[in-house]
């Protein structure tokens, strides 16, 4: 889905700022609350100082965007993180005219307490780069922490923290983009997993009466882990802008995952290929 950029008189970047803080703020908050209070308090000032601190920024060379949506089942790199059931998810970015970006997005979880936590019910991640030309071909270069707010996923003695932090580097050329991330740490708890990574593949086709249709392929790989949990992911999703700031999106995705390492408590297997439906609101 896209972002969709908020730099008018009206809708500019400390409306951008207020939206995400008083709409997605306290969605992520109540989640924060269910696991304790201080967290919630932290993540409340935490957003709000990050959000005075964009605001503070040069209004001529900066593009603002925030986002709120919802979607029938949260699928990373194919898997899902929320038991196969519904989440709700915000974000706010910010680009300058030099190439810099910085992000904040949030979605309630429950693998973090599927996979052994007993806390854990809230992902917020913080990412940055910077984004350049050079002959004909769009680079991104970033850095992504993946936190899973307050969880204790290192108490169930079987794996560590599941919070995961990763570099990676993607081109684009004729629409195509192809990206490799690069775990810098344990990749979500495993033991020994530093240096995992992930390569993907993707391509906008606009279609018919609007629609754009996106391919992709991508293989993750972790390291020593046993079963393995590496595996090929796949979606074909079809996308469509309904107003100026309405986004729909249909989108089938799969894995060849192991079930045995991907699957809730009660056996379902969350690797497996489903329809997936979402509807998101930007400005």
């Amino acid at each position: 889905m896209c972002r969709v950029r908020s730099g008018d008189a009206q809708n500019g970047p400390l409306g951008a700022v207020l939206f995400w803080v008083t709409a997605a703020g306290p969605i992520i908050v109540k989640k924060f609350r269910e696991e304790n209070m201080k967290s919630a308090v932290q993540a409340r000032w935490g957003l709000a100082l990050v959000a005075v601190w964009l605001a503070q920024a040069s209004a001529q060379a900066q593009t603002w965007s925030a986002n709120l949506g919802v979607v029938s089942d949260y699928r990373f790199r194919g898997v899902s993180q929320t038991r196969l059931q519904p989440a709700m998810q915000g974000g706010l970015d910010y680009v300058d005219i030099s190439g810099w970006y910085l992000g904040l997005w949030g979605s309630n979880i429950r693998w973090v307490k599927d996979a052994g936590a007993q806390a854990g019910s809230v992902e917020l991640d913080l990412y940055g780069g910077y984004r350049w030309q050079h002959a004909q071909v769009n680079y991104d270069l970033g850095v992504l922490r993946y936190d899973y707010v307050a969880n204790d996923l290192g108490r169930s003695g079987r794996r560590g923290n599941a919070s995961t932090t990763e570099v990676a580097l993607a081109a684009t050329r004729a629409q195509t983009t192809l990206k490799y991330s690069h775990t810098l740490t344990r990749w979500l708890g495993y033991p020994d997993s530093q240096g995992s990574g992930y390569i993907e593949i993707s391509r906008p086709w606009p279609v018919a009466a609007g629609w754009t249709l996106v391919p992709h392929l991508g293989y993750l790989n972790v390291r020593r882990t046993q079963p393995s949990a590496s595996y090929t992911d796949y979606a074909l999703t079809l996308q469509k802008n309904l107003a100026p700031a309405w986004q729909f999106a249909a989108s089938l995705q799969g894995t060849n995952a192991d079930r045995s390492v991907y699957s809730t408590p009660s056996g379902d297997f969350t690797g497996r290929t489903a329809l997936l439906l979402g509807l998101k609101y930007a400005r």
